[in-house]
């Protein structure tokens, strides 16, 4: 189906297409979205291209720059790893992610329309995927570009347009409005999709909103809207009674052969896996056994002091790679440092075979069983249910690691009591927490920091450690390692940061909608 013409008004202001492009478009024909069948085919268009996690994992302290002398790198991986305002142009620019995602909420927003035009009797299924869609582009949007939702500031804190309807006018103006309203909108739309979605309506479940992706995204949501018992609910409805048994096997994905593309793809056709996302990204490139990308990665400092192999309550000489049921990947030589876990595939998309020209591509799964089952846990600890909790870390580890990777509510406030909070001279795994919220110090912030680190390991590469530095308000320093082997901080994020809103796109900010103060 052709671009409808209507997209174009959206973008005429959020995304400041050029005039010869809105005229280059056949007239308004939305009148033709007027059957289910054409309203599904339009909702396949309802998941965004842009991809914000490489943005995103580059901005956060998963990552160390191995020095000036590696030459394996662009200007704009520099921008993101500096937390610089981002001028460049490439394929996971936050120009894409904006575009992107108010395309894919464009889409909805048509489906919605067509649905009311058309009578929602027989097509509450696709109103509930029209709803759920539209909420969660709002929400990556919200989380990258704003700060982070916290109940004491967010109502004069700068969210982003919520678009809940689609655009008619020639030059509309946009304003930002609130976190908190935004979140409310989110929440709102959230609540309306759950009871009208159904799996039945898909052909391939996995590429579209079912009822389990529903309700980890309402899980994932809840838990940063500081709505614990909810994010308890709807986690516990992806889990079932028996979580161990929804879980990635970790051991099957051990047992592959060594190779990125064996196991890359078996990571993202798992039942673990809740929602897959075709986008156009270098990530599997980039965080893969490649020169590209290698001067700002995830390095064997940032895995021995903080993640893979840092202490853990039931290791606290460090996690060795006999721990693992499915071991990282180690690549140390000249100007290549990357430890990796596999699970982002490196595509490519030929436009012109003969001149081996084309687009990168990847699959990202946005939500698992394993990642909801954290998201229970630490809304567990939230409610002071440590038991549960920690049955439900247990569970995680004994998965992820080895059977025997489990421990104590006592041997966490052990291990956590003993460990130095990370400071620029000496990196742990420890960060000082500054949320929003109240944790309580003792063993609900151990736990935090239990839970936190099992969650930076399980969604390494993916850009989700991000949105846990901006909720918890951790400082992060930016590491550069010396040609003597010495280390610089070359600079510190701050918990309160202006720079933790990443700045929205200068066409966005030309076109009239107001920039992020610095």
């Amino acid at each position: 189906m052709k671009r409808m013409k209507i997209l174009y008004f959206i973008m005429m202001a959020l995304l400041a297409f050029s005039c010869d492009d809105f005229l280059d478009e056949a007239p308004d024909n939305r009148a033709e979205v007027d059957s289910q069948v054409k309203i599904r085919k339009l909702l396949v268009s309802a998941y965004s291209d842009g991809n914000y996690a490489l943005a995103c994992e580059l901005s956060s302290d998963n990552i160390d720059d191995t020095g000036e002398l590696n030459p394996n790198s662009t200007r704009i991986y520099e921008q993101m790893a500096n937390w610089e305002e981002i001028t460049e142009v490439d394929n996971d620019d936050l120009k894409n992610v904006w575009e992107g995602a108010y395309l894919a909420i464009a889409n909805s927003n048509q489906a919605l329309a067509a649905i009311e035009e058309i009578g929602e009797e027989n097509l509450l299924a696709e109103k509930g995927e029209a709803l759920i869609t539209r909420a969660y582009s709002h929400f990556i949007l919200v989380n990258v570009f704003c700060k982070h939702y916290n109940s004491a500031t967010s109502d004069t804190d700068l969210g982003i347009p919520y678009m809940e309807a689609p655009e008619t006018t020639l030059n509309p103006k946009y304003e930002r409005g609130t976190v908190k309203e935004v979140y409310e909108k989110i929440d709102a739309d959230i609540e309306a999709a759950l009871p009208l979605i159904s799996d039945d309506m898909y052909e391939v479940a996995a590429y579209h909103f079912n009822q389990k992706a529903a309700y980890a995204f309402a899980a994932r949501f809840n838990l940063f809207y500081e709505n614990w018992e909810k994010a308890i609910s709807y986690a516990t409805e992806v889990l079932t009674t028996n979580p161990s048994s929804r879980l990635r096997d970790w051991t099957a994905m051990g047992e592959l052969p060594r190779s990125r593309e064996a196991v890359t793809n078996a990571y993202i056709n798992d039942p673990a896996d809740l929602l897959a996302v075709p986008t156009g990204s270098s990530l599997g490139l980039y965080f893969g056994a490649f020169y590209v990308g290698s001067r700002f990665n995830h390095t064997e400092k940032v895995a021995e002091e903080q993640t893979l192999n840092a202490p853990m309550p039931w290791a606290p000489d460090g996690v060795l790679l006999g721990y693992f049921n499915y071991r990282p990947f180690v690549y140390a030589g000249n100007n290549l440092d990357k430890t990796l876990f596999y699970k982002i595939p490196y595509l490519f998309e030929y436009t012109d075979p003969v001149a081996g020209i084309g687009y990168t591509k990847t699959v990202m799964i946005p939500f698992t069983t394993d990642e909801t089952l954290l998201v229970r846990a630490e809304a567990e600890i939230m409610l002071n249910r440590n038991d549960e909790a920690l049955a439900d870390l247990n569970a995680w580890t004994r998965a992820f690691y080895i059977p025997g990777a489990e421990t104590t509510l006592d041997d966490i406030n052990t291990f956590y009591n003993g460990l130095d909070y990370s400071s620029e001279d000496t990196p742990s795994q420890k960060k000082k927490l500054s949320p929003g919220f109240t944790v309580v110090a003792g063993l609900q912030e151990n736990l935090i920091h239990y839970v936190l680190q099992c969650r930076r390991v399980l969604t390494l590469h993916e850009g989700l450690r991000w949105f846990d530095i901006k909720r918890y308000g951790i400082e992060v320093p930016r590491y550069q390692i010396q040609s003597n082997g010495t280390v610089k901080v070359l600079d510190v994020l701050e918990k309160d940061d202006l720079r933790k809103a990443l700045q929205l796109p200068q066409d966005v900010i030309s076109a009239g909608v107001e920039a992020n103060p610095r």
